[in-house]
């Protein structure tokens, strides 16, 4: 695997490939990676003959309060396992590299609709500094494959529509969440929980099961449900940011005659702002 930290670089290593007839695939992260990231190199790698991983912090995300000096970099570390997972391309660009005309002077790209409400509304231009580092990776990778994990389930609905509205000829692939065994979602963000608080945070995933258990046996005033789940977790030390039920596609309040519902949470356990979903397909639902 090669490591590039310009665009230069990396626009050179990917003509070659595409030159040598390979397809080519993009995983794009913010480093400090786990088996999550692993598994989108590895679907990757399957499905392409050339992949690229990049690895930015990219403060065009971070809201001025938020962790973007303390996000863990372990580029070392995720060199090793990016090579494990039969990466071919690495792309490490600085901020600089990125923005060379400066943040403030920066093009921007903004996705309405679905990139409103949830984290959209928790971290006002989160999604347009996401919308605009992808466009920026695809133009300079221009891939015929993404790869984006569902854990991140509203990002992947902006990713998805930038990709449709601005007619780009890439392919986006949604990998279910990687979980570890006590069912937390996997996160960079995990190693901030503390081993008290790393205990408790399993119960995200239970009470999103039990919300999608009860739906599916017909509970249908979503209001009470939501509710009594923010109920427990706020019993349990949890700071509720927002717990939505949602329609799959738009990410708009689901009604008792969406079939598609996704159930998407943000909550604070101490300083650590942790997010999970799950999806509801009651089209599968036996009557």
């Amino acid at each position: 695997m090669n490591t590039v930290k310009s665009v230069r670089e990396l626009r050179a290593a990917v003509a070659q490939a595409r030159a040598e007839g390979k397809q080519i695939a993009l995983v794009p992260t913010m480093g400090n990676l786990h088996e999550g990231h692993i598994a989108l190199v590895e679907k990757a790698v399957q499905r392409a003959d050339f992949v690229v991983a990049s690895i930015f912090v990219n403060p065009l995300q971070f809201g001025p309060s938020e962790d973007l000096d303390a996000y863990p970099r372990t580029l070392i570390a995720d060199q090793e396992k990016l090579v494990n997972a039969g990466c071919h391309l690495l792309f490490t660009p600085d901020v600089d590299e990125m923005y060379p005309q400066g943040m403030g002077n920066q093009t921007r790209v903004s996705v309405p609709g679905v990139s409103e409400g949830l984290c959209g509304q928790s971290r006002p231009g989160h999604f347009e500094g996401v919308a605009t580092v992808v466009s920026k990776l695809f133009n300079m990778v221009q891939p015929d494959l993404a790869f984006f994990g569902q854990k991140d389930f509203q990002q992947l609905a902006v990713i998805r529509t930038l990709v449709r509205d601005m007619n780009m000829p890439i392919q986006i692939f949604g990998e279910p969440t990687v979980r570890a065994e006590d069912g937390l979602a996997l996160s960079s963000r995990n190693g901030y929980l503390s081993p008290e608080e790393r205990a408790k945070a399993p119960l995200l995933y239970r009470t999103l099961c039990e919300m999608a258990e009860a739906i599916q046996a017909g509970e249908r005033d979503y209001a009470k449900l939501i509710q009594e789940t923010q109920a427990k977790h706020s019993a349990a030390g949890f700071r509720p940011d927002y717990l939505q039920i949602c329609e799959a596609t738009t990410l708009k309040p689901a009604t008792a005659d969406d079939q598609q519902l996704v159930i998407l949470l943000a909550t604070y356990l101490g300083k650590t702002r942790l997010i999970d979903n799950l999806t509801v397909d009651l089209s599968r639902t036996v009557q």
